[in-house]
Parts: structure tokens; sequence; C-alpha cells
């Protein structure tokens, strides 16, 4: 069986140099040492659950992958490695896989983890909500035997995309007898989860913190090394600061201070920073139109939304240059399928203004086009920040914009069941493969209400849809890349939601933590081999 499938994708690190120099960081060194408890917190807000079925952004993926474990995970190198899984295989039509299923693993309530419980979560937890938009060809899965499942699809599957589907952020295997017979959304395991992982869930004090406790009964031997891991939310980026600086928070990921404050404590000597760690999860702010509305039935009038918008400006004030213009739905670190060569919406109110009044939109007496209310999504500080840009540059050409900014129950409800926003400022955190990550906001099967994170827009084609069915199924590399570039030529000229920026991801720790950062994804990993000096 083929144990690992290496392919580096993307780059990060570029703008950071200014942060911590080009030298780097040491992120371990010494015998690691044993007990201690270990705080955490990340550059967002507490999540709805402490575990989502469908995902629900970065702050439950935060919070439940230190629970909860994958069959597959990928290494810094590149290279897809058996976590649950200790290998997988595909015939050689490509059009099933058989997945060698780790012995020896228990949920922390001590049943055994078998086969079972990857058939249930694959059919009932992955098709249905974590991986939807990805297994559209799924024919089923099935264990001969005790040790093996095989996953079936009805077109053949490419091994670098089944491979991503087990890595998955969310592609968790789940205790059947806690889930069987419930609705895996609403199970109160949720709040409370049992897993495989190499934490136990304690508590979830609502508003300060989790606690989660070394699993003892862990199949990594030995691990991990910490006695406990407090992940702790605290609400603005000056208070995080604050904390790491009094030694009450240890490691924050995804850009938990502002930039001043990471080169004010990376200064003293008791701090490093490190873009490493967000290869596998570049990071974007992005901006949405509700195709719902009638106004942004005309192409034109999407397009103006985003050349009335001067990213350069949020970018530089918003970000303080740690992030760059957006130009498509791939990120540009991503080196195997971005490509430049795609329509460009760069800042020209002119020619924002032109296209309105082309559509047929010219301004009133009152000076408006027209009127449109924007959602500032309320997860991360700087999106009402963006807002409040947004809103100037679509005034200056006409628009008429209310602006609100609500919290994160509120901005996931707003954007993702009731579609209540013309306009909507959110984030997207893209891997390297983008189906169905990133394709999933652009296809008909992403629309799912009440699902966050994924095509809230509404905009969907049959062109599209069949462009990634092709995508999923093309096995030749250099094909697969021509369609994925023919993808982003088509988002871009149409504009239903594209990045404002791209972000430049930092993790800020004392010292004292080692081992940190050695995942490609490390909001999402599970942290085990961590440890204080």
């Amino acid at each position: 069986m083929t144990k690992g499938f290496s392919r580096r994708s993307f780059g990060a690190g570029a703008l950071a140099a200014g942060i911590i120099g080009k030298s780097g960081v040491s992120l371990a060194q010494g015998t690691p040492k044993r007990g201690g408890t270990l705080v955490a917190t990340w550059g967002g807000g507490e999540p709805q659950a402490c575990y989502v079925p469908a995902g629900g952004g970065s702050s439950p993926t935060f919070s439940s992958s230190k629970l909860f474990e994958r069959l597959g995970n990928r290494k810094m190198d590149g290279a897809f490695v058996g976590e649950l899984a200790e290998a997988w295989k595909p015939a050689a039509d490509f059009k099933s896989y058989a997945v060698k299923i780790r012995k020896g693993v228990k949920f922390h309530d001590g049943k055994e983890m078998t086969v079972d419980d990857v058939v249930y979560s694959i059919d009932e937890i992955w098709k249905k909500y974590a991986a939807a938009s990805a297994m559209t060809d799924f024919a089923g899965v099935e264990a001969p035997d005790s040790d093996t499942v095989v996953i079936k699809f009805n077109k053949p599957v490419p091994e670098f995309f089944f491979s991503s589907l087990l890595c998955g952020n969310v592609n968790y295997i789940v205790p059947k007898h806690v889930y069987a017979g419930s609705d895996p959304v609403t199970n109160p395991a949720n709040n409370a989860p049992v897993a495989t992982g190499p934490w136990k869930f304690k508590e979830w004090v609502r508003g300060s913190h989790f606690e989660y406790v070394r699993n003892d009964a862990y199949w990594r031997r030995d691990m991990p090394y910490m006695d406990r891991l407090i992940i702790r939310y605290v609400r603005d980026p000056a208070g995080r600061a604050a904390a790491m600086e009094a030694g009450d928070i240890h490691i924050g990921v995804f850009n938990p201070v502002a930039p001043p404050d990471i080169k004010r404590l990376t200064g003293t000597g008791k701090f490093v920073a490190t873009p490493k760690g967000y290869e596998e999860a570049v990071w974007s702010t992005s901006f949405e139109v509700n195709m719902r509305n009638p106004i942004f039935a005309k192409r034109e009038v999407r397009q103006a939304m985003f050349f009335a918008v001067d990213r350069n400006l949020i970018a530089k004030t918003v970000y303080y240059g740690y992030a760059r213009p957006g130009t498509s739905p791939i990120f540009s670190p991503n080196k195997e399928f971005f490509t430049a060569d795609t329509f460009k919406t760069a800042f020209d109110p002119k020619k924002a203004a032109a296209l309105l009044d082309a559509a047929g939109y010219p301004k009133q007496k009152d000076g408006k086009r027209f009127t449109l209310n924007l959602l500032a999504a309320g997860w991360f500080a700087e999106n009402g920040k963006i807002g409040a840009i947004v809103k100037q540059g679509l005034e200056d050409v006409g628009v008429g914009i209310n602006l609100t900014v609500p919290d994160r129950p509120t901005s996931i409800k707003r954007i993702y069941t009731d579609y209540d926003f013309d306009l909507a400022i959110s984030n997207q955190a893209n891997p390297s493969e983008p189906v169905p990550s990133t394709t999933q906001y652009y296809t008909s099967d992403g629309i799912k209400k009440g699902v966050p994170f994924r095509n809230a827009s509404g905009f969907n084609t049959p062109e599209v849809d069949a462009l990634v069915e092709k995508i999923k199924v093309e096995t030749d590399p250099t094909k697969r890349k021509e369609l994925v570039i023919e993808f982003q030529k088509i988002t871009t000229l149409e504009c239903p939601n594209l990045p404002l920026v791209e972000l430049e991801s930092i993790t800020v720790a004392s010292t004292k933590v080692q081992n940190h950062s050695n995942d490609p994804n490390y909001l999402a990993a599970s942290w085990y081999d961590i440890w204080l000096a």
C-alpha cells in the first residue's frame, strides 16, 4: 500500500520577514519535558460549538482538532501520511480505494475504534456534512474485514484528491456509538466530544476557555507531553498581547496580536514569531455578493463592486502591510494552480462608475444609484474596519451602504441561513487542493442553507458545475491544472466572491514553547507533540 504522496504547492512567509527577520526562529530544542499546562489562543473568537460536523469555520476547527483525528495527515514537505489509517491504495481504475485502519486505537470513553466507526463517519458525517461537496461521485463504503475499509466512487478519483479528502480539516472519525441514531448537527456530544485524539475534553467555560487533559490511552506511545491544554478566548488583539506578555498565554495562532505588538513582543527576546504552519491554510478576507438581489443579475454590477474598493489601502492600513491584494479564488502562494492571467478588478472608481452607468443604474437626484446592506462578519475585528473602507469606496461611486458588524453567531445566521445581506465581508482559508474547499463557493452543491462557509452568494452555472466535476476526476496533472486555470478565469470575470486581500498569517509563541508550527495547517493540527521548556 502507498503510505505517502507528496506535492509541495504552497509557500508562505514573504511578507513576514519584516516581523521575524530573515533568519527565522528555532521551534524545538533539547529533550522534551513532560507535564505542565499549555495555554493557547487564536486571532478569532469563540466557536458556536466545540465540534461542528459540517466544519463551521476555523474557530470550531481549532477547538475540535485537538480532540478528533483524521484518517490521514499532511507533512510540512507535502507528503500525505497515515494517522488513523496506516495506508491506502487505489484500485487499477481509481474508482475505489482500500484503506487499512490502524489497530489499537481507543475513544476517550474506552471503547475501541473499529472499521464500523470509519464506515459510519464516512457515510453519515463526511458524505452528508463535512465533505459533501467533494463526495458527489461517492458510491458507498464497506468494510470487507476488520482491518480494511473500501471507499467507492462512480468515477475515477485522482490519488492526490483522495489523499486530500482523507486529510480534510474536519473529516474526522467519530464514535458510531455516540452519534448513530441521532441528528449529528444537534447531538449534545458536539459540546463535550468523545474522540480518539491526544487530548480529552474536560470542560467548556463559555466566554472564557476550553480545558482539555492528557489522553493517557493515546495510541501514540508516551504522547502528548503536556498534562493539560487550555484554549483561551480573548476578544481583542491588545488583550491577547497583554495576556501573552503577562505569561498567561503561551502561544497564539493566526495573527493573535497586531503587527506592532508582534515586533514589541519578539523584541523582548521572550517570544518568537513565525509564518510557518500556514502552507495549507492561506487566509483571505473575501467580498461576496448575494445573487438573490436582482441588482446583481448583471455581471457589470458585480464587477463594479470590486473596482470600487481599494485593496492596497486595506492591506496597508488594516493589516499594517502584512497582506497583499487578492485577485483570484486560487491564492497567489499556490504554485501548483494559481495563474495571474485572469480578469482584473484593480481599484478604479471611474471604471466602477462607468460599469454601473452601462448596467442601467445612473445616479439619481440624491446622488445615489441604489442602496445595499453590507455585512462585515464579526469573527475578526479587522472585518469591521474593512467594512468602513468598502462603504466609503462604494459611496464614492454612488452606491448607498448600510453597514452592520454583527457578532459571530448573528453573522453566521444572517450570511449562511437567512441570506440576509447584499454584500458580505468574510474570510476563507484555502489549501492547495481546490476541491472542495475553494470550488464549493461557486458550485450548486456548495449551496447548503444553514451550513457555514459555503456558497452563500448563490452563484452557480451549469458551466462551472461541469468544470468542477472534470477537475474532480482528471488524473493527468497538466490537464487538471488547465481546468483549474479555466475555473479561475470564469470566476474572476463573474465576480460573485473574490478575495479583497490575501493575509500573511503569523504564530506568536513564548520561547518556552517547543516543537510548534510543524504542520502545514497548524491551527487544525492535534498538537500531540508540543511541550514547554
